[in-house]
């Protein structure tokens, strides 16, 4: 083991300092999910206007039924560890020298079915379009292991740069292609390229080399408790992939680009607070996991800001959503709108639903995440029956009400084994979710009533801080919560530069 590579082997057990460390390693993180967000929507917006929805609606098709592999090639095993109280440079080797084999073999199997994707969906183009997406795979192994060592030694504002990197230049080559001609083509091309991008940054941040693999009895350890994690992953993949097949197949590439569009916007927002707060999240409460009263505090106070931020961000996108695609991707968008606004409603439960696997890592509990993530999966894919007849709006709103309805339970399930029960996740969350859908649903009345004649931009600006201001009114005023302002402003004064600090 080099000098270099021996912090990312040291014992996962808390260390002076580590509650600040992890918030301000969260509020890094966010920060450049948040960049990395408006970086996406700008290239979405350029793409939108440079190609037609048939064409964002043939990718999505190889997308729907190819977007899994990801989670296959990592199956689990970045979670594995990072939780593990020790780990060695052995164990990580066999991992990596794993994922590479899944990664291989997904690429193989794509190339090979190309051509069967094709014959599902009656587009023929969608042959040679798998045929270059299949390439992702193998490049997306290549990263997984080092990116675990990465988010182990906390090593995130590294990570938010490459992430950062990677999307800005895939987005440029992106757009540079769509406005070339290559129509399709730039979509295609973006995530291949972000992939490679951001698997060259890994290794050159990340000292550590990978070694001959060997199966050891701890190895089988960290694979039984990926192979949890995958469970959830796959079977939740799945059914929440399950609608743009369905679309695709019933309803044509043309709805189903409005669809994914919307849901692009939707996922990239969605992405800021629950795939970055994950990574944070799971790598400080694993250090926690034998001192459970403090564990329980720290899980309280993470998962209450963030759903304190996400509610008012989703509230303000309900209300503004149709607005929102209007204005960023054109009036031939305008179908998506009420899509996405159907998605941020949604939002407002789906971010608390979101962090189960918080707990379920820290717990070391990865056999109930699946569980938790097969009933997850049938109750979905019962959704997605009542409301294809329905049209994609259908879709939309059957899911956001089963969100609803599970978001409560699959906390109190995740966090049984750690002593949490439904009076500590209503604490947290409870407050936030009945403020935002009050903000959604008085700010659409104001908007409907007294705005409905203003032009889309307007109409945009005041509706938006109409809805945050109720939400504000409703949250300090009405439930007399605080703490989360206390928490932002404490970050905000403590990222100001020193002198600034001191003069005021």
């Amino acid at each position: 083991m080099t000098r270099d590579s021996d912090k990312y082997f040291r014992d996962n057990k808390p260390y002076a300092g580590l509650g600040r460390t992890s918030l301000f390693s969260g509020a890094t993180y966010i920060a450049a999910r948040a960049i990395n967000v408006i970086v996406q929507v700008a290239s979405t917006v350029l793409l939108a206007r440079l190609l037609s929805p048939y064409d964002f609606g043939l990718v999505a098709m190889v997308l729907a039924l190819v977007g899994f592999a990801p989670l296959l090639i990592d199956l689990g095993t970045s979670d594995a560890a990072i939780q593990k109280a020790s780990i060695t440079e052995v164990e990580v080797s066999t991992l990596f020298w794993l994922n590479i084999a899944i990664g291989s073999i997904l690429t193989l199997l794509l190339i090979a079915t190309s051509g069967v994707i094709a014959a599902f969906f009656g587009e023929p183009a969608l042959t040679d379009i798998a045929f270059v997406s299949s390439f992702a795979f193998i490049i997306g192994a290549l990263a997984t292991q080092h990116s675990a060592l990465m988010r182990r030694a906390m090593q995130f504002r590294q990570l938010a740069i490459i992430d950062i990197g990677s999307n800005v230049i895939s987005s440029i080559v992106a757009i540079a292609m769509a406005f070339t001609g290559w129509g399709y083509w730039a979509l295609v091309a973006k995530p291949i390229l972000a992939s490679a991008l951001s698997a060259s940054g890994v290794w050159m941040s990340c000292s550590w080399v990978p070694r001959r693999p060997r199966l050891t009895p701890d190895v089988k350890e960290l694979v039984g408790f990926g192979m949890g994690v995958t469970g959830f992953t796959m079977t939740d993949y799945f059914a929440r992939s399950a609608d743009r097949v369905a679309i695709g197949y019933i309803y044509g590439a043309g709805q189903l680009g409005y669809f994914q569009n919307a849901f692009l916007v939707y996922s990239n927002l969605m992405g800021i607070v629950t795939e970055s707060l994950h990574n944070i999240a799971t790598a400080g409460l694993s250090k926690l996991r034998n001192d459970v009263d403090e564990l329980k505090r720290s899980w309280a106070s993470a998962l209450s800001l963030m759903s304190f931020i996400s509610a008012a961000v989703f509230a303000v996108l309900a209300v503004t959503g149709q607005d929102f695609v209007v204005i960023l991707l054109g009036p031939k968008w305008a179908p998506a709108g009420p899509l996405l606004s159907v998605f941020a409603v949604k939002g407002i439960a789906h971010s608390v639903e979101r962090t189960l696997g918080w707990l379920h890592v820290a717990a070391g509990r990865s056999d109930r995440w699946t569980r938790w993530g097969l009933f997850s999966a049938g109750c979905q894919l019962v959704a997605l029956a009542a409301g294809l007849p329905f049209g994609p709006i259908g879709v939309a709103g059957a899911y956001a009400i089963v969100t609803f309805v599970l978001a409560v339970p699959a906390l109190v399930y995740a966090g049984r084994p750690l002593g949490i029960d439904i009076k500590d996740v209503l604490r947290a969350v409870g407050p936030q979710a009945v403020a935002g859908l009050v903000a959604v649903a008085l700010g659409l009345i104001v908007q409907n009533i007294i705005f409905v004649n203003f032009s889309p931009l307007a109409r945009f600006f005041i509706s938006a801080h109409i809805c945050l201001a109720i939400y504000l009114v409703v949250m300090v005023g009405l439930f007399r919560v605080t703490r989360p302002l206390r928490l932002a402003f404490s970050l905000l004064r403590h990222s100001m530069p020193k002198r600034s600090r001191e003069s005021s």
